[in-house]
């Protein structure tokens, strides 16, 4: 227990190597996806949700449901096999798998290579990571979007007929200011809180979308120590994925306190009106 608190993990038995070494370079890979993947799956899902909250009992309210409906019932190792065959076979617009060109020369940096490569200026390198990284970001996004879609139209519903709606409005504020100070960001309240469960599960499900699609991340080294029985790497594996969403829970209490201003941070100054 000293030894795992304190970063030793000791060495891979099937490598020989240092299970830090290996887990800090295959970490910032994961990092790049599940970033990037989170923020595809924020933005999409709050628009998603806005505009079903928004119409409600509409066409577009029913579409919005149907589509997140689809993608929350969709298995995850489904989504990343269909894309496969659709984007990376049958319309080759995406390659199947890797983090870039196999002719690109990579020196780390930050060990993001979206970030080295800004850095180092090398656009032709950045434009290749970026396209290399978009199909499996986008069905990470798909699969777990819909959460956030269902909490942001649910709070609409909610919020979009109650009494500070209704002054707002009377006392002459414009229908874009009623709706973007006073229904999204309340409705955002909630949406914020399922934010780190989402995280979290954006971020396991990378063992599955990573050993598709190649991708050398924290996923794919899971996937292999599970199916080689190491349980040495598994174990400091395992950790590592636990204080991430940890970190993301803490992120959305600060971004909850945010948003709604009866929050304040220290717990005893908290005010609820």
């Amino acid at each position: 227990m000293r030894d795992l608190l304190t970063g030793n993990f000791g060495l891979d038995p099937l490598t020989g190597q240092s299970i830090l070494s290996e887990i800090q370079f295959y970490l910032p890979n994961t990092l790049e996806l599940v970033l990037f993947s989170f923020l595809i799956l924020v933005i999409v899902g709050v628009a998603i949700g806005y505009v079903a909250g928004m119409h409600f009992s509409t066409l577009r309210d029913s579409i919005a449901r149907v589509a997140y409906l689809v993608s929350w019932s969709t298995p995850m190792y489904l989504a990343a096999i269909v894309a496969i065959l659709v984007f990376a076979n049958w319309l080759p617009i995406f390659p199947s798998g890797g983090m870039y060109s196999l002719s690109i020369s990579w020196r780390p940096v930050t060990g993001i290579f979206l970030i080295d490569e800004l850095i180092e200026l090398n656009f032709p390198a950045f434009l290749s990571g970026l396209h290399h990284l978009v199909l499996p970001a986008v069905v990470l996004a798909f699969v777990n979007f819909g959460l956030i879609s269902r909490a942001v139209r649910s709070s609409i519903l909610n919020v979009r007929w109650s009494t500070y709606v209704k002054t707002a409005r009377a006392k002459g504020l414009t229908e874009t200011e009623v709706r973007r100070k006073h229904i999204l960001r309340n409705a955002l309240i909630d949406a914020t809180s399922l934010s780190a469960v989402v995280f979290g599960w954006v971020l396991t499900s990378t063992v599955v979308v990573e050993e598709l699609f190649a991708w050398p991340g924290l996923g794919y080294f899971a996937y292999q120590a599970i199916f080689s029985n190491d349980y040495p790497v598994l174990i400091p594996v395992v950790v590592v994925f636990t204080l991430g969403v940890i970190i993301a829970n803490f992120i959305a209490d600060v971004a909850y306190s945010l948003l709604d201003p009866r929050i304040v941070l220290g717990g005893h100054d908290v005010t609820v009106t």
